[in-house]
Formats: structure tokens, sequence, C-alpha cells
């Protein structure tokens, strides 16, 4: 067996030794009965010995396979260990990075939030304190420079009438001085009114924007249409005096620099808002310069933006050479937290 001989050469072997062994003179007989004896003993002697090599055969073959198969095996799964080990140190980068990437965004976005909030706080306050202000003055010119004004010419209509009528030089003095009083006056209600209307708390926005526009056109010669649904008076007093300011600076825009001859203002009912389009037939110019311009502010279209967005609202402004200008203004009716 470990000559790498098999079965049939230890066979061959044996039937020689056999012969050999034989005497020269024995007869058929005795030589056919000692081979069959010899082929028993021979069976009966490699057969443990084949099934132990057939064995031990297959068991090598076996256990070869079991050794190969147990060898990739272990080369797939040292190939997967330090896949995985690559894999769980990218995974923990990645993870470190985006924690630390998250709690900077968190970080930030809490302080532009509060930016915001403090910004719109700042804003709401410095129009709410231009708004009181303005209302304050007007209160007092009504209440005590027209009052005033009012009085001398009471008392200038009295030293007419004492005066007789021999005293005419002296009456056509106190006539002349009490038609100053009466434009004093008028002077005095009409920057009362641009300062804060008083319509626009005591009658509503529709009936304080009448005004404004007829005296606009008295002052300006421009033709203004006027359009306007009676819903409008639904907005709080906030936003209505942001409609009335927003249409008050762009008329005041209009006339000092668009050379424009008509104007058109329309207050539309649009789902769950209220819609100004304020448009003119005047010159054009660069929306996107003025709007983003840290020095040209004379067009006021910052100052109109800052009140659209301060109640909730959107602002939008359209120019073209030939088309003229549209002021867009957009508020909406529900109320926005902190207004």
């Amino acid at each position: 067996m470990s000559e790498g001989m098999e079965t049939l050469d230890l066979a061959n072997i044996h039937g020689q030794a056999l012969g050999d062994l034989m005497p020269a003179y024995a007869s058929a007989a005795v030589m056919a009965k000692t081979a069959k004896r010899a082929g028993f003993f021979f069976l009966d002697v490699l057969t443990p010995i084949e099934r132990t090599h057939r064995a031990m055969t297959e068991n090598v073959v076996e256990l070869r396979q079991a050794v190969k198969s147990l060898q990739l095996r272990t080369d797939e799964l040292t190939a997967a260990n330090q896949r995985l080990s690559r894999e769980v140190a990218q995974r923990k980068s990645a993870e470190e990075s985006l924690r630390k990437s998250e709690l900077h965004h968190r970080l930030l976005l809490k302080e532009s939030r509060q930016m915001q909030l403090r910004l719109r706080r700042l804003s709401h306050q410095v129009l709410s304190a231009q708004e009181e202000e303005r209302k304050e003055i007007s209160r007092e010119l009504h209440d005590e420079i027209v009052q005033t004004l009012t009085g001398i010419n009471v008392q200038l209509a009295s030293l007419k009438i004492e005066s007789g009528v021999s005293k005419e030089k002296f009456s056509k003095h106190i006539s002349y001085t009490q038609r100053l009083v009466e434009k004093s006056v008028d002077i005095v209600h009409q920057f009362a009114r641009d300062l804060r209307p008083t319509l626009l708390d005591d009658l509503g926005l529709i009936p304080a924007l009448q005004a404004y526009l007829k005296g606009f056109t008295e002052r300006t010669g421009m033709h203004v249409q006027f359009t306007v649904f009676a819903g409008v008076e639904k907005l709080s007093n906030d936003k209505r005096t942001v409609l009335f300011r927003v249409a008050q600076a762009a008329l005041v825009n209009t006339a000092q620099h668009a050379q424009a001859t008509s104007v058109s203002v329309h207050i539309k009912d649009m789902p769950q808002a209220v819609l100004m389009e304020i448009h003119d037939d005047g010159k054009s110019f660069d929306v996107a310069h003025v709007l983003d311009s840290t020095r040209n502010r004379r067009l006021g279209l910052i100052g109109m933006r800052e009140r659209v967005e301060m109640v909730g609202g959107s602002f939008d402004v359209r120019s073209a050479p030939g088309k003229g200008t549209t002021i867009s203004a957009r508020i909406p009716f529900k109320r926005i937290k902190g207004e």
C-alpha cells in the first residue's frame, strides 16, 4: 500500500509466490486444492485491508475537500471582516460628522430664527412707533394748532365788526389776515391728513383712500382710477394702515419720479387675502437695483416691502419700458403669530 500497489497487484504477487512454492512432483489435484485454499486465505487476509484502504482513501478525499472548503470560507470571512471593519469605521466617521454638522446647523438655524424674530420685532416696533408718533402729531395739530388759528380768525372777525364802516383800510387789512389764517388752517388740515388721516381710524380704509386720492388729483392733475370691495374693512387696523401707507408712498413716487399721466388703484378680493395693485403709465426703472441698493431709497420701495412683510404679506414690483410700473401688495386675512 505504501508503494501505491492495488489489490490486483498483490494478487499477482501472491499467485506467483504460490507457484514458486509448489513442488514439481505435485499432482494437478493437489495444486488445485492448494490454490483454492490459498485463495480463501488471500481473501480473508486482504478483505479488511481493502476495506480500511477504501475507507481511508474516501476519508482523505473528504478531508481534503473539507479543508479546501474551510480555507475558502476562512478567506471569505477574513475579507468580510475586513470590509465590515472598514464600513464600521466609515460609518462611525460619517455619524460623527453628521452629528457635528447637525448640531452646527441647529445652532445656525436657531440663531437665524432669533435674528429674524428680533428683526421683525424691531421693524414692528419702529413702524408702530412711527404710526403712534404720527397719530399724536395729527391729534395735536387738530386739537391745538387748528383751534388756535380758528380762535384768531374769530377774534379778527370781531375786530372787523367793531371797527365800523369808517375804517375801510383797517377792515381790508383784517380781511386779508383772515384769508391768511384760513389758508393756514387748510395747510394744517392737509398736513394732519398726510400724517395720519382721521378717516382711517374713524370711518375705515375706503373713505380714507377716497379722500386722499381726491386730494392727490387736485394737487397733481393726474387721473386716478380706484376700485375696491367692501370686505377689505374686515382686515385688522394694522393691515388696513399698511395698505393705506403703501398706496400713499406709491402715489408720491409716481408724482415725483414716474412722469405718468394716469394711475389706477385696485383692491381685489382673493382667496383668504386682499390684493392691492397700483399701476402707472410712467417711465420704468431697474427694480432689482433699487431693492438691493443700500443707498438709493428715494422710491421708498424698501419701506413698502417691510411694511407688507411685517403683517405676513407679500410684496412685488414690476416695471418695464413702455408698460409703466405695477406695485402689488398681498395681505392675508388670517392673523399671523405675534401680530
